[in-house]
């Protein structure tokens, strides 16, 4: 049986200058081995992504962007569009909780940023999850209802197939609060069966679901045993050549086949 490969995201955010970001990688290249079962994607800051696109064996890295306007060129000044990053980066963030909650972006620019991802051939990862509130609440299954019908909204069957899901709970980004197995377990079957609804079983079952929210080391391999999870969205821990190496190398053992899950 076929294996499922893992995918293991490193989210640098606003950290590390390009020489920071290009001792990083080296540092981080001679740690990691390629592994047919793990495909590993960094996303650096946009300065770092045109030097470090140079530096990398594809084999081994791939790069992701961490944001990008959605009009592919025009008067925009200080925006980068995915028509600039096409052939630059494999992957690009949308959606992430601190996209929506600290620059307010909203469903409609998330949509237009997927369909401009995917339009330049770029594999966007569709970042949703609920605050602490909206937990508290009990709202959960309606915001990702709600993410995952706007982020897709207007995407093909087809188009489908280039874009992965990731579930990150905004209560335990970046705070050290983690996310229980069987809470990402609902979740991640939530987010599936909402694709099913929208376009069918076959693409449920086939779309990559990660998890991110306060990954570490020791609780990587955890997440990555709960069923319909591919892979982790790591922030922190990413910039940390030690941890994201043990991260990387939990998703090595933990490859699984794509029959894991029932919806």
């Amino acid at each position: 049986m076929a294996q499922r490969k893992k995918l293991i995201v490193g989210n640098w955010k606003m950290n590390m200058n390009v020489h920071q970001a290009s001792v990083f990688i080296h540092h981080l290249s001679k740690k990691v081995a390629v592994h047919r079962d793990v495909e590993v994607v960094v996303s650096p800051t946009m300065l770092a992504l045109q030097p470090l696109s140079l530096q990398i064996d594809r084999r081994q890295f791939k790069l992701a962007a961490q944001n990008f306007y959605f009009r592919d060129h025009g008067a925009f000044t200080g925006e980068v569009s995915a028509t600039q990053l096409s052939g630059l980066v494999d992957y690009a963030l949308v959606g992430h909780s601190e996209r929506r909650h600290v620059f307010h972006e909203h469903d409609k620019l998330i949509r237009d940023k997927v369909q401009a991802a995917v339009r330049n051939r770029i594999k966007p990862i569709l970042c949703v999850g609920e605050t602490a509130h909206e937990r508290s609440e009990g709202e959960t299954t309606g915001v990702l209802h709600d993410q995952i019908v706007g982020g897709l909204a207007n995407i093909t069957s087809e188009e489908l197939s280039s874009i992965v899901i990731a579930y990150e709970p905004v209560w335990a980004i970046g705070t050290g609060k983690n996310a229980m197995p069987d809470d990402v377990k609902k979740a991640v079957h939530t987010i599936r069966n909402q694709v099913k609804h929208l376009f069918g079983e076959a693409a449920a079952q086939a779309i990559r679901v990660l998890y991110g929210g306060s990954v570490k080391p020791d609780s990587a391999a955890s997440y990555l045993a709960i069923p319909g999870i591919d892979g982790l969205l790591v922030g922190g821990a990413s910039i940390n050549v030690h941890e994201f190496e043990l991260i990387i190398a939990s998703a090595h053992h933990r490859a699984d086949s794509p029959e894991a899950w029932a919806l």
